[in-house]
């Protein structure tokens, strides 16, 4: 089994789109293990995509993703990055194969509704963010 952090992004939770977008993930056999809704600051942010501090979009995905609420969340399951990538779909929802979430949900490359781990050593640094072991509930 392995884990991944999916965030659904302010654009997806303005929206109401939180329950559609987990019954996506779970129908795709995918558990979550631990929820929560929450905002960022600018500050915290800026350090959860320190990884593109040197990337021209940094600010402007910085000053988006602490504009509102999120949802955090850690699916499980077999393959679970991979696949909670290609669930997700491209980052830009033009390119996005049909059936998938940015395809169904996302409105442009910045607002395209999640956010997903891209890599085992990503969702290692990046659930910790969001969730203290005790908050990760064991698949029983």
């Amino acid at each position: 089994m392995e884990r991944t952090l999916v965030l659904i992004k302010p654009d997806g939770v303005e929206r109401n789109l939180i329950g559609k977008i987990i019954s996506i993930f779970e129908e795709n056999g995918l558990r979550v293990v631990a929820l929560k809704k929450t905002k960022l600051t600018k500050d915290q942010a800026k350090a959860f995509y320190l990884v593109h501090k040197d990337r021209p979009f940094y600010e402007d995905l910085t000053t988006y993703m602490s504009s509102g609420p999120i949802v955090a969340m850690v699916l499980e399951g077999k393959d679970a990055i991979k696949r909670t990538r290609e669930i997700m779909g491209a980052t830009d929802p033009k390119e996005a194969q049909e059936g998938t979430i940015r395809k169904l949900f996302g409105l442009d490359k910045e607002k395209n509704t999640v956010h997903g781990s891209d890599s085992p050593e990503s969702a290692l640094k990046e659930i910790p963010f969001f969730f203290s072991e005790q908050e990760l509930i064991a698949l029983i």
